[in-house]
């Protein structure tokens, strides 16, 4: 005697493997791609099986997109610090105006070790450089000795960190 299946059962792997197969938005995401970022984000250790179950994928799907959007560039799944637990006194921005070229000198701030991002700016700065010390003699190490001696820096700016009142890396998957 012949059963037959249920077409309900059949019926979701069918969806899945059509999903897989849509072509992203022009940039490269697509709404199953940033709702696998946006669970990352909040669990960045989270199972692939669960971020399926929940958006509608298989675990193998997910897996590939994730590997897919790290190979890419588009995100790194990384454990974030709270460099004051680590050992680490103190925190900056610094502000850097150049004279030649801002990328030559962007290029040299980014090689230090206590740079943790860095940018070219269109505004009263050319650079701006988040860093971390340990405290402020190795600060006043960092400004002098390693970026008021790079040739083209004209002028530095520090703004010391108090307090921090937000840092979230939420804003990616809109």
């Amino acid at each position: 005697m012949a059963t037959n299946k249920p077409q309900r059962a059949s019926a979701p792997s069918t969806e899945r493997s059509l999903i897989e197969l849509l072509p992203s938005s022009s940039n490269g995401l697509d709404s199953l791609d940033r709702k696998i970022i946006v669970a990352l984000q909040q669990d960045g250790r989270r199972a692939y099986g669960s971020i399926a179950e929940e958006i509608g994928l298989s675990e193998a799907a997910v897996r590939r997109r994730v590997q897919r959007l790290k190979d890419a560039g588009v995100m790194q799944i990384v454990a974030i610090t709270d460099p004051l637990q680590l050992g680490y006194g103190r925190e900056a921005l610094i502000g850097i105006r150049v004279h030649g070229d801002v990328r030559l000198v962007a290029d040299r701030v980014a090689a230090i070790t206590e740079a943790n991002y860095v940018v070219m700016t269109a505004g009263s700065f050319d650079i701006l450089a988040e860093v971390i010390a340990e405290d402020d003699n190795a600060l006043v190490h960092l400004l002098n000795d390693s970026i008021r001696s790079i040739p083209g820096v004209t002028e530095v700016e520090t703004f010391l960190y108090l307090k921090l009142s937000k840092q979230t890396y939420a804003w990616g998957a809109k």
